[in-house]
């Protein structure tokens, strides 16, 4: 009797225990942060673009899409063989470029390594996009001239830009009012293409326009320091370290938006630079005005750039650093382009006389 009447209490003591522990582990997955989540605030913590950041959360997000998966054990096991056959995805059914292969790459690795601790092997075999060396579209000098006189307003400021200093894009947008040297004229460039900064030239016939646009800006800063607002985005923990400097004019973007909006990670309402598009439309709209058959983007001005100091006899090295190139062998390509036909070669057609 003693035995029977025991027996209920335990296995009532016990259904209770396995109970709490239930849903103690339940509230342990749900505190956990997301996977897309951690990942975003590893990223922040190392000073990530918010274009890397966007790009390697959907690299992750398609490759759990591809497996199906649905936790963290599922990530963990075989995930070797797992890369390997999205990677192979990527190249054979996706036909991607090797540099977009290799972005995802790079997210998987950073993914595994820096969320959940633990590295992939160092030899992944997977069928690999064929890299192709591609020759740079150049402009002549008359096709720089006539696209850049067919724009108008801030994009033709900014292509000018392009043009005459072999900026990125990016970089262009980016400037600040205190990176341009008026009386040295250079420009320095901060974080560019691998968190690097450099000097490059900086044409003087648009001093006088760029000082004119400038005290347009002025205005406009002004008119938001007027209204409470003002603020610029500073990179890392300067905003920390220089608490006003986020609405002094030297830190000002030299291109800025003309709409307010809000940081997606801080929530301040900030003036941020004009979007690339801007000037991408500009651009593709003067080369179909003036009735280009090139593909000419805003980066085919800074081969441009690259191309014509060559043709001015400026050697590779000084080209190599104002372009912000770690190799001279990238540098290297804008030399084929100076080669009148294939290599140089004169095609044997041109000495026939027909009559």
């Amino acid at each position: 009797m003693v035995f029977m009447v025991i027996l209920p209490s335990l296995n009532i003591k016990y259904k209770i225990y396995i109970h709490h522990t239930l849903q103690e582990e339940k509230m342990s997955i749900q505190n956990q942060p997301k996977l897309l989540d951690e990942l975003n605030m590893v990223m922040r913590r190392r000073h990530y673009s918010i274009h890397t950041e966007r790009s390697y959360s959907e690299w992750v997000r398609r490759y759990v899409h591809f497996h199906k998966m649905q936790n963290r054990h599922e990530l963990m096991k075989d995930k070797d063989r797992k890369v390997e056959d999205f990677l192979m995805y990527l190249a054979v059914e996706g036909k991607v470029a090797p540099a977009t292969q290799n972005q995802a790459l790079n997210a998987l690795v950073f993914f595994y390594r820096h969320v959940l601790k633990d590295s992939l092997g160092e030899n992944i075999r997977a069928e690999r996009a064929v890299r192709k060396v591609r020759v740079p579209v150049v402009m002549t000098r008359d096709e720089v001239n006539q696209v850049i006189a067919a724009m108008g307003g801030v994009p033709q400021l900014v292509a000018k830009l392009l043009y005459g200093s072999g900026l990125r894009i990016t970089e262009a947008l980016r400037l600040r009012v205190q990176e341009i040297d008026f009386a040295m004229k250079q420009l320095t460039v901060r974080s560019g293409k691998g968190d690097k900064d450099r000097v490059t030239t900086f044409p003087a016939s648009i001093i006088p326009l760029l000082q004119n646009h400038l005290e347009k800006v002025r205005l406009f800063h002004r008119k938001d320091l007027a209204e409470g607002y003002g603020e610029v985005y500073l990179p890392h923990a300067l905003t920390k370290k220089y608490r006003k400097a986020a609405r002094e004019w030297g830190w000002q973007y030299v291109f800025p938006s003309s709409n307010l909006s809000t940081d997606p990670h801080s929530g301040v309402v900030r003036r941020h630079h004009i979007d690339p598009s801007v000037v991408n439309k500009a651009i593709r709209r003067a080369v179909r005005l003036v009735g280009i058959d090139k593909r000419v983007t805003a980066h085919t001005f800074r081969h441009s750039f690259a191309t014509h100091l060559l043709q001015r006899g400026t050697d590779i090295r000084t080209i190599q650093a104002l372009l912000g190139h770690n190799d001279v062998k990238t540098t290297e390509i804008y030399t084929h382009v100076l080669k009148q036909g294939g290599h140089g070669v004169v095609s044997p057609l041109d000495d026939l006389v027909f009559k």
